[in-house]
């Protein structure tokens, strides 16, 4: 069995660096934890070892630690009491010549540890004696399998260490080409079913995942269908451990009842394609059925079949989701902040840890470092706005986790507004099965703001010098106005190589409204190399000052300027609106 969980690989030195990532390349979603101060290029970094394994030791998660045995067992040992709760940890040596699994027997580790040596050329140093003398590990099953009573697993291959003989009932490759004492007449027995049975002491019973659940056009609350379906299964005596996932057509795939039952059994969702479904809606079959039978093979069995919205079909071998249809496509539109990693926020990280294509502008693609690593890079030009929303709908349609990556916030001047141009006017009908997510970034004006103090402290507006998607005749009217009304003004895109004028002609209405000394803010590159953020004055704004990576803002009548005894300033603009 392996984890579900994606393992943290933890080093505390930059020489278990190559070796972390080497094993991360077997370990899809795997994080490279490193010591601060020891470490660079990892995913993250910490200052206290013992906390963070810790942390990650009670969140579940399993560890890999490129250090001594010793050290990962002191520090864990306070925290161990139920084997059955425990996530896998595993000691790798520094130079990658021994892979030691310590903890997680229930959960996985042997298997993971397999994993891990098979990429590093190497034996895992497996000591369960179960594993070794059976070559089969019963306590923890391989994927598609799910041991009912794991209280009685001790005892029972005791006994078989012992000598006993086992019988075995129902069909499982893992267990009939093991080396376990098989024997039809043996006083022990495993039984491999899907149907629910009551357990002993001396019967282990696995219950493989041959079930398959297809919920289409399901129209009352998600709670009703996540009751129905439990229903449903104890009504035909089926295991729930049983079910390998719930399934559907593409159409339905924003149906929140099929989300809420996978979610309810702790199974994917996973939808097909009209293509998909074809032969056996042409052979009678309602779309349900068609789903139900097309995730079990032609070998399935329907079992219930008399709901038009619920069916149930039995495979005669595991079902694995991951192989059959596709997920739910998924496109998350992120913001990385002005700058590098040390902008973004923890949920943008997960997105782009998850995400399989990354879409956008190839500078802000770069700067997303190692947490790009993997992914099918989409790059396009800065100005093929339109044109990259659509190919990252489209890519989202088959089943890929898209994350559309803009700099600063996605939604200010960015790739959010796109998206949602294109799916309001288009309007492809495949697009609405999407699950569409915007994370936040820290805007420009933020950052900017941030490193001169509080200039954004009382009423502020933003005004992009673009007159590409709108005319000068509208920016012109809103600089006049937002100056008239006394607002603080962050100017987004203030020039470019062919556009300086309006910047000019900014200034000059500000000037009939301010004081040629108000303060004004120009941040270059923010949160990248060649930072600067500096203070002039309003008569002092020219198209030199800035360029496309510039923001700039503009100080209302009350902005204040603090001078600083190292020469430097703050700027500020008072809360109080006051003479």
């Amino acid at each position: 069995m392996m984890t579900k969980v994606a393992p943290a690989v933890v080093v505390l030195g930059q020489n278990s660096v190559a070796l972390a990532r080497k094993m991360i390349s077997v370990l899809p979603g795997a994080i490279l934890y490193g010591l601060a101060g020891r470490t660079s290029g990892v995913d993250v970094s910490f200052t206290n070892f013992g906390e963070t394994l810790r942390e990650l030791f009670a969140e579940g998660t399993p560890l890999i630690g490129i250090c001594a045995a010793g050290i990962l067992i002191r520090t864990l040992a306070p925290m161990l009491s139920d084997k059955r709760q425990e996530p896998p940890v595993i000691a790798v040596a520094e130079d990658g010549s021994a892979v030691v699994p310590l903890l997680g027997g229930l959960n996985g580790v042997n298997d993971l540890a397999r994993r891990i040596a098979e990429a590093l050329d190497v034996k895992p140093a497996i000591t369960t004696t179960g594993d070794i003398r059976f070559r089969t590990a019963l306590l923890s099953p391989p994927s598609g399998y799910h041991l009912a009573n794991p209280d009685d697993a001790k005892k029972f291959i005791s006994d078989l260490l012992a000598g006993e003989q086992v019988k075995l009932e129902g069909k499982a490759a893992w267990l009939s080409n093991s080396q376990l004492p098989i024997d039809p007449k043996g006083n022990l027995t495993i039984q491999v079913t899907e149907r629910l049975v009551n357990p002993t002491a001396n019967c282990l019973i696995y219950h493989p995942a041959t079930v398959a659940i297809a919920i289409t056009d399901y129209t009352s609350c998600a709670d009703e269908a996540v009751a129905l379906v439990r229903q449903l299964l104890a009504d035909a005596e089926l295991a729930l451990a049983s079910v390998a996932g719930i399934f559907a057509p593409i159409t339905a795939a924003a149906n929140p009842a099929i989300h809420a039952v996978a979610s309810a059994l702790g199974v994917p969702a996973r939808f097909f394609t009209p293509n998909q479904l074809e032969s056996l809606l042409s052979d009678g079959y309602s779309p349900v059925q068609a789903a139900a039978l097309t995730a079990t093979g032609t070998s399935g069995q329907l079992i219930f079949f008399a709901s038009p919205q619920i069916a149930i079909a039995i495979a005669p071998e595991p079902i694995d989701p991951s192989t059959i249809g596709q997920p739910r496509g998924r496109l998350a539109v992120i913001g990385t902040g002005p700058g590098g990693a040390q902008w973004m926020s923890p949920e943008v990280k997960e997105i782009l840890k998850a995400a399989t294509d990354l879409v956008g502008y190839k500078t802000y693609l770069d700067l997303v470092g190692s947490l790009g690593d993997g992914k099918q890079r989409h790059e396009s030009d800065n100005r093929e706005e339109e044109a990259r929303a659509k190919m990252a709908l489209d890519l989202a349609v088959t089943g890929r986790y898209v994350a559309v990556v803009s700099s600063g916030d996605p939604g200010i001047y960015a790739m959010a507004t796109a998206i949602f141009e294109v799916c309001d006017r288009d309007a492809k009908p495949e697009w609405n099965s999407i699950d569409i997510h915007i994370a936040p970034g820290i805007s420009a004006m933020q950052a900017a703001a941030a490193a001169i103090g509080a200039p954004l402290g009382h009423d502020f507006c933003a005004i992009s010098l673009s007159d590409i998607l709108k005319p000068w005749s509208i920016i012109e009217q809103r600089i006049a106005a937002a100056a008239q009304a006394d607002f603080v003004i962050a100017f987004y895109n203030p020039v470019s190589k062919q556009r300086t004028w309006q910047l000019v002609e900014a200034r000059d209405i500000l000037l009939q409204h301010r004081t040629p000394d108000t303060p004004v803010v120009i941040a270059k590159n923010l949160g990248r190399p060649g930072q600067t953020v500096k203070v002039i004055t309003l008569d002092q704004l020219v198209p030199a000052v800035a360029d496309m990576r510039t923001i700039i803002l503009v100080g209302s009548t009350k902005t204040r300027i603090i001078d600083r005894s190292q020469g430097d300033v703050w700027v500020y603009t008072p809360r109080r609106y006051t003479d």
